[in-house]
């Protein structure tokens, strides 16, 4: 572009025509600038097309390489004034500098220049069910849909059942890996059993559960013994098909000997579970409460909880079970994909009447009987974040597996279902989690005989839309962005007024305040000291040494004795060959997962807890175990060091730094003799503060 050309001399007119603006601001407020047609889109195009202002001829500059190409045609002269001097070469009006083949352009309908971000882009096409509630959440938040995808990467991908719904590279995504396999019946039951072998008192929310059909001649043998100790005791239990979801399969029995029984063994495998006989009752009905808890980042690990929910109750008067009503499912079950079917399940728009009511309208009616509420809100909190520390162990391994470090991958949240009963002494009991929570906002109705219609539900779109919502909102990508050019925006204005801080300082004003919680990190003190489990999973992966496996082979479980200096005169590698061997294939006896053969995650705990009871003998479990881990991560802390002294020195035999010092030698020594160092650790503090959050 020549220099002195109509379009270099527009450009410049533009330029101090924004400077012109600031400068006077009175005179801008009456005055309607017209904006550059050529550099702006088409909504300021038909904007300047419909007031027409004329513009003012500036002085002319050298074209710059990403300047608009604009029509040869002059614009019509205003009244002259002083501009003031422009922006430096290179710079836009703003004085930010011109990237490569952009433009710098303004919001329509403001009279203050203002760079507008672009919005967040969201890939729906995988949605599936929640495809309604997810398009109302974006279009309350201003962003942009792509329902059939899109060539380019989106901000975001939303799927409806997993994380492998499509290959994903960069953005973020609502699953985890394998999430869904840490939430089944199985696998959760193992992973909170592992928790309550260490802290029973602190897992005591999920009921008795026993695996079948591997442990069935357990389950058997135990029942029969508290029965011979006490035969007044006449338990219920209920049956849970592992892959069943929707209350598919569920079934009641009162004795091991059940012939029901001896078909889920032969069919499927199961969970059984102690059946709570005492639920807190509402109309005379059971009840149980679906909370959405976000899990936003595994590590660091952060949780929120959605402050609404759902409850599902009951179609009929409950009574506790008997032989005469084991096979009542709408007395026992308070699934909703169940009771829907029921004559007497009750639609209604109400909140706190119905079949499906808010969570906040039962806390209400509790509260106005004196029962008190924030004790708990504070039990179900502690609940939620001791079950998430329960799973996240085995879900980092899964996550290294399908996002290995250093390779291009998404990030990761996800929206959880949490079923949760409430006991008659209001105790909250773990049901199950739910990896792909119903954000359905409809229900199907039936208008005749086999002829049903989609009715929308009220109380769902009330609590879903805004859980996806404001999901959303904390997983804004551009957010921080748009926050500094707020910032960078005012900052060139003198005297800002309050509709400008306000529309520039939160752009989501016009938005209610966010549903969720955060629960994790911000009562990170009371719960660290159960993360034991956590810790030895960041040795498992250590030790893996392929990126991509999710099992522990001979060699990396050797490499970790050896590392960690756990061998010893009573414990000789050959041992520890037996023990990996031992446990590991017992382990795969029990898992159906056989893609990779070697030491699974629970595997590798369960050798863990083997090597601390024999080093620290005259200790309670979660001592021995914390001690033993506090044993590696020193070891290997002093191993880390040796080598990095080594590559800085650039030679092999270069002395470690200060590994021999008295202060690090003591409590290797010590923990090397089998006696834990000084309590340094918050998983040693047995008096450390376990109060409930508030």
């Amino acid at each position: 572009m020549l220099r002195g050309s109509p379009e270099r001399e527009l450009a410049a007119w533009w330029e101090a025509e924004a400077e012109a603006a600031t400068a006077a601001k009175a005179q801008a407020a009456k005055e309607q600038v017209r904006v550059d047609p050529g550099a702006a889109g088409e909504p300021e195009r038909k904007a300047a097309e419909e007031q027409p202002k004329e513009p003012t001829p500036g002085p002319p500059r050298a074209a710059e390489e990403g300047d608009a190409r604009v029509s040869p045609r002059p614009p019509p002269a205003l009244p002259v004034y002083r501009p003031k001097p422009a922006p430096a070469q290179g710079l836009c009006p703003h004085g930010k500098s011109r990237s490569k083949g952009r433009s710098c352009k303004r919001s329509s309908g403001q009279s203050d220049e203002y760079c507008s971000p672009r919005p967040v882009t969201v890939d729906s096409s995988k949605a599936r069910t929640s495809l309604d509630a997810l398009k109302i959440s974006i279009r309350q938040l201003k962003w942009k849909e792509f329902p059939f995808g899109r060539r380019l990467p989106c901000d975001i991908y939303w799927h409806g059942v997993s994380f492998h719904d499509s290959d994903i590279f960069s953005g973020q995504v609502n699953k985890f890996p394998g999430m869904t396999e840490m939430v089944r019946k199985i696998t959760l039951s193992r992973a909170v059993r592992i928790m309550q072998n260490l802290f029973p008192e602190e897992y005591n929310f999920y009921p008795r559960s026993w695996i079948l059909p591997d442990e069935f001649q357990l389950f058997a043998a135990q029942v029969q013994m508290v029965k011979d100790g006490d035969p007044s005791w006449k338990p219920t239990f209920i049956v849970k098909p592992d892959s069943g979801c929707q209350g598919d399969g569920i079934y009641l029995i009162k004795d091991p000997s059940d012939i029901r029984l001896a078909g889920t063994l032969q069919s499927r495998p199961a969970v059984v579970q102690e059946y709570i006989c005492k639920p807190l009752l509402i109309d005379k009905l059971k009840f149980d409460i679906r909370l959405y808890v976000l899990l936003k980042s595994l590590d660091p690990l952060e949780i929120y909880i959605a402050k609404e929910g759902l409850s599902r109750f009951c179609t009929e008067p409950y009574q506790e079970p008997n032989p005469k009503n084991l096979h009542h499912i709408f007395m026992h079950l308070t699934n909703y994909s169940l009771n829907i079917h029921s004559g007497k399940f009750v639609h209604s728009d109400s909140t706190s009447t119905g079949s499906k009511r808010t969570f906040s309208s039962i806390l209400c009616r509790l509260s106005s009987k004196g029962v008190d509420i924030k004790k708990v809100w504070s039990d179900i909190i502690s609940l939620v974040i001791k079950t998430v520390i329960a799973l996240t162990p085995e879900l980092k391994v899964f996550y290294q597996s399908d996002i290995p470090a250093g390779r291009p991958g998404p990030t990761c949240f996800q929206i959880l279902g949490f079923d949760i009963l409430l006991m008659k002494n209001l105790k909250p009991i773990l049901l199950e989690v739910n990896a792909n929570p119903s954000m359905r906002i409809e229900h199907e109705q039936e208008l005749s005989p086999g002829v049903f219609e989609n009715v929308p539900s009220l109380v769902d779109e009330e609590v879903k839309v805004a859980v996806i919502r404001d999901t959303l909102r904390l997983m804004d990508p551009l957010k921080k962005k748009r926050g500094n050019q707020s910032q960078q925006l005012l900052a060139t204005k003198e005297n800002p007024s309050d509709s400008e801080l306000a529309g520039n300082t939160n752009p989501e004003a016009h938005l209610p305040s966010i549903c969720l919680k955060q629960v994790f990190p911000k009562y990170a003190k009371q719960f660290n000291y159960l993360r034991l489990v956590d810790r030895m999973a960041n040795l498992f992966i250590r030790f893996l040494g392929i990126k991509g496996t999710m099992k522990l082979g001979p060699t990396g479980f050797r490499t970790f004795i050896r590392n960690c200096k756990l061998s010893s005169s009573s414990l000789s590698m050959a041992a520890v060959d037996i023990l990996y061997i031992d446990i590991t294939r017992r382990w795969n006896s029990m898992t159906m997962d056989q893609r990779d053969s070697g030491m699974c995650l629970q595997a590798f705990v369960e050798a863990f807890f083997y090597l601390a009871q024999r080093k620290f003998k005259m200790l309670p479990l979660h001592e021995q175990v914390a001690s033993l881990i506090d044993l590696c991560e020193y070891h290997l802390s002093v191993l880390d060091e040796k080598r990095l002294a080594c590559g800085r020195r650039g030679t092999v035999g270069a002395r470690p730094p200060s590994s021999g010092t008295p202060q690090e030698a003591a409590p290797a020594a010590q923990l090397a003799e089998g006696h834990p160092p000084p309590c340094t650790n918050s998983a040693h503090r047995l008096s450390h503060s376990r109060h409930s959050p508030s």
